[in-house]
């Protein structure tokens, strides 16, 4: 089919909930793709950060293929080997305590949403159940997570939302202590707010963050969806800022493609959630695990990590060397990056960048965000700056 072609019979068949870019992809290798019209591009999106292992990636593949001629579903009222392999070196890499699969990033937050109330509720009683989440934060899209979400955008259209967040501003220690009364059971952080622009949090109020809630009993939790799984230079970004979480949640690249999320309790929450008080039918799946499982063999180990860093910092520098005045700055860690520019040239800046061949995402209102595959290319990076160079 040509792109027209299924442009006229999305229009017909698919809610428009999604303001598309005019491109039909077909195939991809590594960090570069065609569509099907044989045009190709750069990608510095991985699909908001999901193929981590780039396209057509062999060891995947080849891992996918396997499964699929074993076992491609048994649900969670059985064992399966990837499931287990994939809990034990996600635990173990990061001396936490257990484990629960889900499929997404917003069902992940769920689920840890829920263990946070339940922690305090069993230890408490009733009455203890806010969440304090950061302004500017993003953290899904169903009714908890939306209203989660610390920007006003998203609260509309869906009410009532489930009630019991509150909201503080990033890097002000004094505001989230004010805020987190006798009825807070937890803060909830992303330490780089992508959706809300690709902004870094302060070392040290996440630091300071983390020292008052344990003081406080106060569960610390850590939205890693998009940070996580070696994106920032290590396998969670938490590592990069001093500090360990009572509760992490992880999705997008974790599957390296494949749809898989999970939430990783401390020792202190891990046997919060009985039998009974959580599940997923999805969640754990062998199909989704064996990808997992692929996924961590190859990012999980210190050379790759450092090299996700070097990558970011070279493509970092190439772009702030390209010199326009229209780049404001690059902020981000490792593969995860954000050009400032004018808000108002930004839709355009994106939209050139496509035409000339580079795929590349929005955030918040002024950010072009960068969430290249990790086994990008430093051919495939040249590639994209010499086209930013012609666009910016």
């Amino acid at each position: 089919m040509t792109y027209q072609e299924l442009k006229d019979e999305e229009q017909l068949y698919l809610m428009h909930t999604y303001g598309r870019f005019p491109a039909a992809l077909d195939h991809g290798k590594g960090a570069t793709l065609w569509d099907i019209d044989g045009k190709k591009y750069i990608d510095l999106t991985s699909g908001i950060g999901v193929s981590s292992l780039g396209h057509d990636n062999e060891a995947l593949v080849s891992a996918l293929n396997e499964q699929a001629h074993k076992l491609l579903h048994a649900s969670n009222l059985y064992l399966t080997e990837p499931m287990v392999q994939v809990a034990k070196e996600l635990v173990t890499s990061c001396g936490m305590g257990k484990i629960f699969f889900s499929n997404s990033g917003a069902e992940a937050n769920e689920g840890m949403i829920k263990l946070a109330r339940k922690y305090s509720y069993d230890k408490y009683g009733e009455g203890r159940n806010k969440i304090i989440t950061l302004k500017q934060s993003f953290h899904g899209r169903t009714v908890t997570t939306l209203k989660a979400t610390g920007q006003e955008k998203f609260h509309q259209y869906f009410y009532p939302f489930t009630e019991g967040f509150d909201y503080a501003a990033a890097n002000d220690i004094e505001e989230l202590k004010d805020k987190a009364d006798d009825s807070v059971c937890a803060v909830m952080i992303e330490l780089i707010q992508g959706e809300g622009g690709v902004l870094p949090l302060d070392k040290e109020y996440v630091q300071q963050a983390a020292e008052f809630c344990r003081a406080k009993d106060i569960l610390f939790l850590i939205d890693e969806v998009q940070t996580g799984i070696g994106r920032t230079g290590s396998l969670f970004c938490y590592e990069q800022y001093g500090v360990k979480p009572d509760v992490v949640s992880m999705a997008k690249g974790l599957g390296g493609g494949v749809p898989v999320g999970a939430v990783m309790a401390s020792e202190i929450c891990a046997d919060v959630l009985g039998a009974g008080t959580h599940g997923t039918t999805f969640g754990g799946n062998p199909f989704c695990c064996a990808a997992a499982r692929t996924v961590l063999s190859v990012v999980n180990k210190p050379e790759f990590l450092k090299e996700v860093q070097r990558k970011g910092e070279y493509l970092k520098n190439a772009i702030l060397a390209i010199g326009s005045d229209k780049i404001k700055t690059v902020r981000g860690m490792g593969l995860m990056l954000g050009i400032v520019v004018d808000k108002e040239s930004r839709t355009g800046m994106v939209n050139r960048l496509l035409e000339k061949g580079v795929l590349a995402l929005t955030a918040g209102e002024e950010t072009i965000r960068l969430l290249p595959p990790l086994v990008i290319s430093y051919e495939e990076m040249d590639s994209a700056v010499a086209v930013m160079k012609e666009v910016f």
